[in-house]
């Protein structure tokens, strides 16, 4: 099975929400990376990592002298500058997760005002039967016992690669506003599409099955 870029899908706001959540409140980077923003997420990510290290650095000097002024061997230097740059990178780390959780929001809501137009779009009509023979030929992947229906049936190899399979195919559904009947028998996956509002086949139908295809 050719693997699909999860890169490409559309970003819900669920998901936006979590990845904002932890990207301000938890650690700067991970929710980038739950937002599929690789390159921000591992960037704000070592970032972050930095100012902590330098954060322990600090935190640690600071308490060997504390201990050592007690018993007067450790002689007292200044270390509030390792403070400062772990504070600064760590800000640094936030500020830039804080700018990527903005443009994770603007993708969520994009998907959201797609969605809205999917569904006030105006019906689709159900194929004639010319039209549908002419659409069958381009699935051949695809079995129909009438006009009413297409099926295939995919066999994955594990089952946690039908999971997958069927979370990618999922987010394509939802994408398009068109939702198939999908069954899960271990690693073999039954996607059956059809226009219930048509009474029938469409062109949405046979549009999402080439995009199933191509997974």
């Amino acid at each position: 099975m050719k693997r699909f870029s999860p890169r490409g899908l559309p970003l819900s706001r669920a998901q936006a929400r979590n990845a904002i959540l932890l990207n301000l409140l938890a650690t700067p980077g991970l929710g980038s990376l739950l937002g599929r923003r690789w390159i921000a997420g591992g960037g704000q990510l070592l970032l972050a990592i930095a100012g902590f290290v330098l954060f322990l650095v600090w935190f640690i000097k600071e308490m060997t002298q504390f201990y050592g002024q007690i018993s007067g061997t450790v002689p007292v230097q200044p270390v509030g500058k390792f403070l400062a740059a772990g504070l600064i990178l760590f800000g640094l780390a936030w500020t830039w997760s804080a700018v990527t959780s903005l443009s994770l929001l603007r993708e969520a809501a994009s998907g959201k005002e797609q969605a809205l137009k999917n569904s006030s779009a105006p019906p689709v009509q159900k194929l004639d039967p010319t039209s549908l023979a002419t659409a069958l030929k381009t699935v051949p992947h695809w079995t129909s016992s009438s006009d009413t229906a297409i099926v295939r049936v995919f066999q994955l190899k594990t089952f946690s690669a039908a999971i997958q399979f069927v979370s990618t195919a999922a987010a394509l559904a939802e994408a398009a506003w068109h939702h198939p009947d999908i069954e899960i028998r271990g690693s073999q996956v039954t996607l059956t599409l059809t226009t219930h509002d048509a009474g029938g086949l469409t062109a949405r139908d046979f549009a999402l099955a080439r995009q199933f295809d191509a997974l």
